[in-house]
């Protein structure tokens, strides 16, 4: 039986938006097939109507995530304001404990260096990251855009994995707080 295309569609898209969560939370191999069919409400044998594989899907995970990443930016006013508002939903306690619905960068760098498959979806990711953040928000020096703004990324999911890798939770948020206040006091108008 054939489904209307607008059926298909939201069925594809409940897929990716489960699949996407369930790998930011638990990772490539923590999560199969059935789960996340289970999660989107849909059967296990349906899955192969939309993926050819589990591979395929990691790959789509990553362009659906990167998509939500870059509009996160983009909700940002393109000031000093907004890149230090960025810094701070970034480094915070509530993205710190819901990695489902955080950055692919922080949630998945491990499992992607594991999953040659994903490296390119994420390293075609982290170019559009890159460049998002160099020319969305001013920088001090505008010829230095591109590496203040690999700094600033590598500060933001370095400091969010050790904030997440610890079980202390004072260190954990002295982590955000340190990395944060550290990245605004590097901030002036451009």
């Amino acid at each position: 039986m054939r489904y209307p295309a607008a059926e298909t569609a939201e069925k594809h898209q409940r897929i990716l938006d489960e699949a996407t969560r369930l790998f930011r939370d638990r990772g490539f191999d923590g999560v199969n097939i059935a789960e996340i069919m289970k999660a989107a409400g849909l059967t296990h044998g349906s899955f192969y109507n939309h993926f050819e594989s589990k591979n395929a899907l990691v790959g789509s995970c990553i362009v659906h995530g990167a998509t939500k990443s870059l509009a996160a930016i983009d909700a940002n006013e393109p000031t000093v304001a907004g890149k230090k508002a960025y810094v701070d939903t970034y480094l915070s306690v509530k993205h710190r404990d819901d990695p489902g619905s955080g950055c692919l960068m922080s949630a998945l760098a491990s499992d992607v260096r594991r999953e040659p498959m994903a490296q390119g979806a994420m390293t075609r990711f982290i170019h559009s990251f890159l460049d998002k953040v160099a020319t969305r928000f001013p920088w001090q020096k505008p010829r230095t855009a591109r590496r203040d703004a690999i700094r600033l990324t590598a500060s933001l999911v370095g400091g969010l994995i050790l904030a997440r890798a610890v079980n202390d939770g004072e260190l954990s948020e002295e982590i955000l707080r340190e990395v944060a206040s550290g990245l605004r006091e590097g901030f002036r108008e451009a």
